[in-house]
């Protein structure tokens, strides 16, 4: 179950630079608006999973991650890194284009097809280079879009944090996972395999920035990030943003 999550945990490497913005916000008590405890009705269900993941995490996965991260040069890490991230790219472009942006469409297929010629096989980002920088979509977000409520926070067994929409459209961003397509079998579990051990390396620098209750940082983290990408980086209540207009003024 753990390596066929692959596919969403990729599309969390691009969203993570917006999260990493919420964890420090919430680190110093600047968190945009605060979780009501009605968006997790289900939280003494949540942190057992929570605390089975974390132990799964602590004793397996970063361990293995740690290897990785030191043994292994960073242009490599870039290279591998870039390279799931462009197997991502034409699904970030059909959810584009079925939240009605299909100029924003258009620009992921570009660069799709740069990473994916010029930029052998997508493991150098040529894309971002030329001022097509990649984007995060996913179809728990596109549901958003046509009017779905995200529903309550949920922490799913080997996965993570979540909400129930969120959950529902990891269905479907696993079919539109080009590694699922990848034969024979072994093949595909060593790219999961890669993947996700990649994506963990990648976190293992933002750990000391958690404070406090370890569950509640991460999810307050988590809903504000999914907040920032499903309204495209823009905060109903943003701190700077109100400085800005109150200095303006």
């Amino acid at each position: 179950m753990m390596v066929e999550a692959a596919g969403e945990e990729r599309s969390f490497r691009v969203r993570f630079t917006a999260l990493l913005a919420m964890l420090v916000l919430f680190a110093f008590g600047l968190g945009s608006k605060p979780v009501l405890a009605e968006a997790d009705p289900w939280q003494g269900t949540n942190r057992k999973i929570f605390k089975f993941n974390d132990g799964l995490d602590r004793w397996v996965l970063k361990p293995v991650a740690r290897g990785y991260d030191r043994l292994l040069p960073s242009f490599v890490k870039r290279g591998v890194g870039n390279f799931f991230t462009n197997l991502g790219t034409p699904a970030v472009a059909l959810n584009q284009l079925l939240q009605g942006k299909p100029g924003k469409a258009a620009a992921d297929t570009g660069r799709f097809l740069l990473n994916s010629t010029a930029g052998v096989f997508g493991l150098v980002d040529v894309a971002a280079a030329n001022g097509l920088p990649p984007n995060d979509e996913d179809f728990g977000q596109t549901f958003v879009v046509w009017g779905a409520p995200n529903g309550p926070f949920v922490t799913i067994p080997f996965r993570g944090p979540a909400t129930v929409t969120h959950a529902a459209g990891m269905v479907l961003d696993f079919f539109t996972n080009p590694v699922r397509l990848v034969s024979p079998a072994r093949d595909r579990y060593l790219l999961n395999g890669l993947d996700i051990v990649d994506n963990r390396a990648s976190l293992l620098p933002t750990e000391s920035l958690i404070t406090g209750d370890k569950y509640l940082f991460l999810r307050d983290a988590y809903l504000q990030s999914r907040e920032f990408l499903i309204n495209d980086g823009i905060l109903e209540d943003d701190p700077f943003l109100d400085e800005f207009d109150d200095e303006y003024e």
